[in-house]
């Protein structure tokens, strides 16, 4: 008898995870949700709508108070938090709105920081590749100080990608850049995803930035109440506006 082929497991799977803090605020509540490898998902929706609590519990930065969350294919409740934070060093990448870089680390040393923190050896040739591909060879040498806003972020860009997560998180990544520079950001992520096949989860409050993703998630009082494939700028800020009428 034959057994039909398992594909691989999706990069991020939530399975009616509920999240509820001290004092009885419920931030998350019942969501499920799978993330396939190689799509760009947008999680938007108005202030305390759940969608950072939705990131940290994805990413393995909070457990959950119900259900399940799996990192490709690792099911984080079952881990401590030593192999937790050992998985997402392995696995998941971050991309923050004020960069993280280190300003007395020059740019190379801030790329390659996870990995030595984790005991890795760069790969010196994907390093190359990435950095290529951001456009920083000329700027390795330099402090983050010495870079633009939008050098800065394509720097933490190659720090998240160096140990070729199976997930990046970006926590609103344009929004301490000017419109024109959180564009080639935004268009720069995109790429990574339709050219690389990376896996990127951006939680932003910009229908904008949004729009650049495969789909789009909505989320109001803890819940995802709308999922929008090809999502359009105008029609995610009309959704936006509904929900803020209501």
């Amino acid at each position: 008898m034959s057994t039909a082929a398992t594909g691989p497991a999706p990069a991020i799977a939530l399975t009616h995870v509920s999240k509820t803090y001290q004092g009885g605020v419920r931030a998350l509540d019942d969501v499920s949700l799978t993330v396939a490898r190689g799509t760009f998902l947008a999680v938007m929706g108005p202030s305390g709508s759940g969608k950072s609590t939705l990131m940290h519990c994805a990413a393995g930065l909070d457990v959950p108070s119900e259900g399940s969350v799996a990192i490709d294919g690792h099911e984080i409740g079952r881990l401590n938090e030593t192999r937790r934070t050992e998985l997402r060093r392995e696995r998941v990448g971050f991309v923050f709105q004020s960069y993280n870089l280190v300003p007395s680390l020059s740019v190379a040393d801030n790329v390659t920081l996870p990995l030595r923190l984790a005991g890795r050896a760069p790969d010196r040739d994907w390093v190359t590749t990435l950095v290529e591909r951001v456009g920083l060879a000329g700027r390795l040498a330099h402090r983050p100080t010495e870079l633009s806003g939008g050098q800065q972020q394509r720097a933490a860009i190659v720090r998240a990608l160096v140990a070729r997560p199976a997930v990046v998180f970006a926590d609103e990544p344009t929004g301490a850049l000017d419109l024109r520079t959180a564009h080639e950001v935004l268009d720069l992520l995109r790429d990574l995803v339709d050219e690389l096949g990376q896996t990127v989860v951006m939680v932003t409050h910009d229908p904008g930035a949004a729009a650049r993703a495969h789909r789009a998630l909505v989320m109001a009082d803890g819940r995802v109440v709308d999922t929008l494939d090809k999502p359009g700028a105008a029609e995610l800020a009309d959704r936006l506006v509904t929900l803020g009428r209501n």
